[in-house]
């Protein structure tokens, strides 16, 4: 299942925003205090795919079962969390193994809730987080060099070049620059996908700012993000916790009223899918429809393992037919009469949008 942090300075909406995502899969507490956020919260959250419902209406299924991603909302960091300031930086490792990571940022101004540097500066309080998590990589540098260090004394050439790549790296996060920036990467992917950098993890940032108002706090944060590459979502936390208490029909009414054609946080959750390059495929069992995501690009068998390890293992082949195909001729067995479905085999990627019948063979 794909993963997702949230993170922030303290009192940016945070939780307010996981709240909201979380609605009715665990709540976290929120106060006008910093560190509210004590233990990390956890929340599995589906992913809005309409081409489940369709699918579903189709075929007459009346079980939908989503793609999901979890979101782990963690304590607010502040400057020097590192050194123990604050609650200290102990946190991060509920997200160290993560996919991807959400950084809320404060785009507003109101004296009724503080701010723990005084003032609101988007720009510096990116970087302020940003360079926490640099020191949390570089204490994980620093205990990845100790043991490539007593692994090197075996004088292997393997041991000492992962020695050199492991100092190269400590050095350039001693400097203060993150490790998806270290120019070395490319050659040290062996040694990164060992050690779970927060700092090679793709970045969304969420603006928390009202509805109207605030654009100067705004564009500040996009034009830092934009340095990056990254994205910026602009998501009124408050109002978006407001809309989940609602029923669902109250809420469209409220949307329409706003002239939202989308909830914010199905905004944010589909953006996580995307920043992942994920794509969506289906499976129809019994009265079940479900969707599953997989990365672009993933062979149909390595798919398949997501469905169940023994699919894995005994693959024969897929039967695929794409979404808009299948809804065009109405069946799977229109799909096939008129030379839609297509056999694939394992290597063979799955696509956006196929449904997927796998044909294995059974262990024993």
């Amino acid at each position: 299942m794909l993963q997702v942090g949230i993170i922030g300075l303290p009192n940016v909406g945070k939780s307010t925003l996981f709240n909201a995502l979380a609605h009715g899969h665990g709540q976290a507490e929120v106060s006008n205090y910093p560190f509210c956020t004590i233990d990390a919260n956890v929340a599995v959250v589906p992913v809005p795919e309409p081409r489940l419902e369709r699918l579903a209406e189709l075929f007459k299924q009346e079980t939908r079962v989503p793609a999901t991603v979890k979101f782990v909302d963690i304590a607010g960091l502040v400057r020097d969390a590192h050194r123990g300031e604050g609650l200290g930086n102990q946190f991060l490792a509920h997200i160290r193994e993560g996919d991807a990571i959400l950084h809320v940022v404060r785009c507003f101004d109101d004296p009724q809730i503080a701010h723990v540097e005084g003032w609101v500066d988007p720009a510096r309080d990116v970087q302020t987080v940003q360079n926490e998590l640099i020191q949390a990589d570089r204490e994980s540098m620093e205990r990845r060099v100790e043991k490539a260090r007593s692994q090197a004394k075996s004088g292997k050439t393997e041991d000492l070049e992962k020695l050199t790549q492991a100092e190269s790296l400590l050095t350039w996060l001693g400097d203060g620059q993150p490790a998806s920036e270290w120019p070395d990467r490319e050659h040290g992917k062996g040694l990164l996908a060992e050690v779970f950098l927060l700092t090679t993890k793709p970045f969304l940032y969420v603006a928390n700012a009202p509805e109207e108002g605030d654009g100067d706090h705004v564009q500040a944060l996009t034009d830092f993000a934009a340095s990056t590459g990254a994205r910026v979502l602009r998501i009124p936390a408050k109002l978006s916790a407001d809309l989940a208490d609602l029923d669902p029909d109250e809420a469209r009414e409220f949307m329409q009223e706003l002239g939202l054609d989308q909830t914010a946080l199905a905004e944010i959750v589909l953006a996580s899918y995307e920043l992942l390059d994920q794509v969506t495929f289906f499976t129809g069992v019994g009265a079940e429809l479900t969707a599953w995501a997989a990365t672009r690009g993933t062979p149909l068998g390595a798919a398949a393992g997501r469905i169940h390890s023994d699919m894995q293992t005994g693959f024969i082949k897929a039967e695929v037919v794409p979404y808009e195909g299948l809804c065009r001729v109405g069946s799977w067995a229109a799909a096939r009469e008129k030379g839609l479905m297509v056999a694939k085999g394992k290597d063979q990627p799955v696509e956006d949008g196929d449904v997927v019948y796998v044909h294995f063979r059974k262990p024993g």
